[in-house]
């Protein structure tokens, strides 16, 4: 299932960019080393104005011209550093994704050096992806690449990018913020769907589907070979055991459609449920997807056109991401509008999910099926 969604997910990349701002943003702190390194160099100091010997002068001008090395060092490794922040436009909860990071170093002449970066979050916390570089030549580029395993469905979100050295000598720790805000829809996680589930669904529905040639690729009916037929329809295989011409007819592809409706009343106290809702709805729509089903997504206010395909699903599954509960009650939004199409279009097959079993169901003209979260484990009805 998540080697499915890999090739759907590579369907558009979100390019987050941004430049760090110079002299902006920046801190600096000891490191334990440095503290040491500190309170020794006070203590030469204390000695060499004691004493009056020049050659504790002498180190002290060393280790005093120390600190200042650091920190010049330290400071010209993090300029002028181009960051660039590469995600997939839609992620999966509780399935990895890659996540890259391309640095560029924009000065001419001088390297950096040990640097680390942290992704930094929306409330400010800093977050370890283990990504270093050593070097990086004047003019150079890198791509680093690391995993991203969501959490939770809803729009993840990335603040920018902390960038850190502690070059050269290890005494002082200076970081730089690099702005590149990203906002990305998490997707509900998707899972294999219960037993019988998706055959009660559309079980009903497909016994009064009308079939009908048309173009499509699910066989309609095999006949004689007739003037005018396209010789890429003869069915080779039939007609060498019958030693006569036969074309293959298709099924049109238009009456397999579905229409899944996914009620977003639910009272407080299901919220777990809802989630789970949520999660069933995403599989199933997957699942409709991969057998060539024509699908369209209704929830609230929310209706999508038909579609079919990798690209149609990834829309569906960004508006699933971003869904939310409504308690029942004052402002309650319509579930039980109308879903029929105008001009007498087909809908195909009706499936409502419900996490609510007290949510009201859509006014359909054709048949209706009726999948209540809430006791699925007990009792799930197609009516």
């Amino acid at each position: 299932m998540a080697e499915g969604m890999a090739g759907q997910q590579r369907v558009a990349m979100h390019i987050h960019s941004t430049r760090e701002r110079p002299l902006s943003r920046r801190s600096t702190r000891l490191t334990s080393e440095g503290t040491f390194f500190l309170f020794l160099t006070l203590a030469v100091g204390v000695a060499a104005v004691n004493t009056g010997n020049n050659l504790f002068y002498l180190l002290l001008s060393m280790m005093v011209s120390g600190v200042l090395v650091s920190a010049m060092a330290a400071r010209c490794s993090l300029r002028r550093l181009d960051i660039s922040r590469h995600l997939p436009n839609l992620l999966v909860a509780n399935e990895p994704a890659t996540a890259t990071l391309v640095i560029k170093n924009g000065k001419r002449r001088w390297s950096s050096y040990a640097l680390r970066f942290f992704d930094v979050t929306a409330d400010g916390h800093d977050l370890d992806r283990g990504l270093t570089i050593h070097h990086l030549q004047p003019g150079a580029g890198r791509v680093l690449s690391y995993p991203l395993i969501p959490s939770r469905r809803g729009l993840l979100k990335l603040d920018g990018v902390r960038v850190a050295t502690s070059f050269p000598f290890g005494l002082l720790y200076q970081t730089v913020y690099c702005s590149a805000p990203a906002m990305v829809p998490v997707s509900p996680a998707l899972k294999p769907l219960p037993n019988g589930l998706l055959r009660e669904a559309l079980g009903a529905g497909l016994e009064r589907t009308i079939h009908r040639k048309g173009n499509g690729r699910d066989l309609y009916n095999l006949r004689l070979y007739q003037p005018g037929d396209d010789s890429r329809t003869i069915h080779w295989l039939t007609t060498a055991r019958t030693s006569k011409l036969i074309v293959r007819e298709t099924e049109e592809e238009g009456q397999r459609r579905a229409t899944v409706h996914l009620s977003l009343l639910a009272p407080d106290s299901h919220d777990a449920v809802f989630e789970e809702a949520v999660s069933l709805t995403a599989s199933l729509l997957q699942h409709l997807t991969g057998q060539g089903y024509w699908l369209r997504l209704v929830m609230g206010s929310f209706r999508s056109s038909f579609g079919h395909g990798g690209v149609h699903l990834v829309e569906l599954l960004r508006a699933l991401a971003l869904c939310e509960r409504h308690a029942p009650g004052v402002g309650m939004i319509p579930d039980a509008d109308p879903l029929w199409l105008p001009d007498g279009e087909n809908q195909g097959v009706v499936i409502v999910v419900r996490a609510w079993r007290q949510a009201p169901i859509p006014i359909v003209r054709d048949v209706i099926s009726v999948i209540d979260v809430e006791t699925m484990g007990k009792d799930s009805h197609a009516s």
